[in-house]
């Protein structure tokens, strides 16, 4: 069950110094606030989740059913919208906002995102498969070989061969909060995250603790 979740938007990365004096890569995100647009009960819904929008966008941009989530409740239309379960959801309100300052430095989290597209690639790239030999004539560098069985003479779904690669849903466990910024909306997470700079981020308490 998540206890602390937030939507945000990636900046870019760079790095800062620890009290050791040690560089650490970071990747900068703009987290929240998210507003509540919408809390899911136990008694109405079967189950307990919180709809929270982020990002402003303007009325036009958004079609008739999307708007109406928001004026129902007279609430500023967002551009992203998402439903999670929390544990202490019955604690929120609808117009409640979700800000950054929930995490705190040393908070372990996973985040998820939609990985960069790199077009149509090959299978070396694709699934780091073996090269063949580069010298002697080989003439068989990067090809992908024979792909069919010999009995039912024809090739598997699900093979690995050479494809669209990226643009999937992405989770990175356990990624350590470095520093919080609640002036600003911002959180500094050790290492790197999904996506592309503007991506949308989902970030939640880790499912993994560190052993």
């Amino acid at each position: 069950m998540i206890s602390k979740a937030i939507l945000a938007r990636k900046i870019g990365m760079t790095q800062i110094f620890n009290d050791k004096g040690e560089a650490l890569p970071v990747t900068v995100v703009e987290a929240g606030p998210c507003l509540v647009v919408q809390k899911k009960t136990v008694e109405n819904d079967g189950y307990s989740a919180l709809k929270v929008g982020f990002g402003d966008v303007k009325e036009g941009r958004l079609t008739k059913p999307q708007l109406g989530q928001f004026k129902k409740n007279q609430l500023k239309p967002k551009k992203y919208l998402k439903e999670f379960k929390m544990q202490d959801a019955e604690k929120y309100k609808v117009g409640d906002e979700i800000k950054v300052d929930i995490f705190q430095p040393g908070d372990r989290i996973d985040v998820v995102g939609i990985s960069k597209g790199k077009g149509y690639a090959g299978g070396v790239k694709r699934w780091n498969f073996n090269r063949g030999p580069m010298s002697h004539g080989s003439m068989y560098h990067r090809r992908p070989g024979a792909g069919g069985a010999t009995d039912p003479a024809r090739v598997f779904k699900g093979k690995k061969m050479a494809g669209h690669l990226g643009v999937e849903r992405v989770t990175i466990h356990n990624l350590e909060i470095v520093r919080v910024d609640s002036d600003r909306n911002l959180l500094l997470i050790k290492g790197s995250v999904p996506g592309p700079k503007k991506a949308l981020l989902f970030i939640k308490n880790t499912v993994k603790s560190r052993k």
